[in-house]
């Protein structure tokens, strides 16, 4: 039988020669992973159950990303119950504060998510993985206790919507403008429990952070994940990232010429244009040039696990080198781990940021999920390179979200209000 990239690589995981459409299984794990706001409850669920031990030390990962440094006493005590967890187990791969970042940047990073794994994470966005050729998804705390335990999940096979990409971005246009446009196409349930597959000739036109940025935002279109062929710049990639990468095994899968798609959808990169994600979905998108009114902003912010690397730095960098944040609006800019901070204070962009009038943070979650350094007050408006834009996503429900590129950001906040005035 016919399968497609997601379908194979459960197929294989699950040790059965084919996987079709709505099939249960239950499938190996390679990685399981969690944050400090969901690892406690697993780790409540994991001792409730009885479990003694771990599966794997090192396919575990824990990073303490969302409230850290600790930002309360309530913060303090759920990294504490992971501390002692990832002691007690012999964790490997326990990220703390000083060498901890944003979980979906830092884990790619270290070399510990490769082609053809399967993964489970208690976030949302641990569809980002996709990026890499794995088929990687978000699960509740009890999954991941169990995945801990016993390393193995159920799953139940998904459809697959095919995304055929052409041609080339042009200037300016980056893999957030083209993840937004997908899903002002297709609606945040336009891929609803199906697994979103990037292939086509423009995909070697498209950075390993463009296919990062694009996968983590798959779930913003109900998306079970997102995955996209291996290629060189895939390979390349893991050539670059942490020594354990090139001792571990991997395998590619790529889909059957006539693997089954609940649907195939062309998407001609040239034609991509800034596009800003209204409140209060992802959904809701303009194209730059639709943006007829002058939206102030109190707050831009750039960063998280959507565009914290360092091509996203990079791209903030050039275009407010020299230029002053608007009189009366926040920028924060927050890197996404370590290593990329200290690319930016390397490369001067650290300097540049400051020199403009923006803060320079430690990687975190916080201003992302309303959590911390960077909460939003009533009737307050913010432009954000981060992946949702629901009713009280950064703070009161009475603000504002607007999510856009690195790109777009800088320039508003230079400006003081949404545009792309570049020059």
């Amino acid at each position: 039988m016919p399968m497609t990239m997601s379908q194979k690589i459960l197929a294989k995981k699950a040790g059965l020669p084919e996987v079709r459409a709505g099939q249960l299984i239950m499938a190996k794990l390679d990685m399981v992973l969690g944050n400090d706001i969901t690892s406690p409850v697993a780790i409540n669920e994991f001792d409730k159950a009885g479990f003694k031990g771990v599966f794997d030390t090192e396919k575990i990962s824990m990073v303490m990303d969302h409230f850290t440094p600790n930002k309360d006493i309530k913060a303090a005590e759920q990294c504490k119950k992971c501390r002692e967890f990832a002691r007690k187990h012999k964790i490997t791969n326990f990220y703390d504060v000083g060498e901890m970042g944003i979980e979906h940047c830092l884990l790619p990073e270290k070399g510990l998510v490769m082609p053809g794994d399967l993964i489970i994470g208690a976030d949302s966005h641990t569809c980002t993985y996709g990026a890499l050729g794995a088929f990687s998804t978000g699960v509740g705390s009890t999954d991941m206790a169990v995945g801990m335990a016993t390393g193995e999940a159920w799953f139940k096979v998904p459809a697959a919507i095919k995304f055929n990409l052409h041609g080339k971005l042009n200037k300016y246009i980056s893999g957030k403008d083209v993840i937004l446009h997908i899903i002002g196409l297709i609606g945040v349930d336009g891929a609803l429990y199906q697994s979103m597959e990037f292939s086509g000739p423009g995909l070697k036109n498209l950075s390993i952070d463009d296919r990062l940025c694009m996968a983590n935002m798959a779930i913003e279109a109900g998306g079970k994940n997102g995955i996209f062929e291996v290629d060189e710049i895939t390979l390349d990639y893991i050539k670059t990232v942490a020594d354990n990468a090139c001792s571990r095994n991997y395998e590619i899968f790529t889909p059957d010429e006539n693997a089954e798609y609940a649907r195939v959808i062309d998407i001609d990169l040239n034609t991509i244009k800034s596009t800003v994600a209204f409140p209060h979905l992802p959904e809701n998108t303009k194209t730059i040039d639709e943006i007829t009114e002058k939206i102030k902003l109190d707050q831009v912010v750039i960063g998280s696990c959507t565009n914290g690397r360092i091509s996203d730095m990079k791209a903030a960098a050039e275009i407010m080198k020299g230029k002053k944040v608007a009189k009366g609006l926040r920028c924060i800019i927050f890197p996404g781990t370590q290593k990329i901070f200290l690319e930016c204070m390397k490369l001067g962009y650290a300097q540049i940021f400051v020199e403009a009038g923006c803060v320079f943070n430690t990687p975190t979650c916080g201003p992302c999920l309303g959590g911390h350094s960077g909460i939003l007050a009533e009737g307050e408006r913010a432009l954000a390179t981060t992946n949702r834009n629901f009713v009280g996503r950064m703070g009161h429900p009475g603000s504002e979200v607007y999510l856009c590129s690195p790109e777009v950001a800088a320039a508003s906040a230079v400006l003081g209000y949404i545009g792309a005035e570049f020059k």
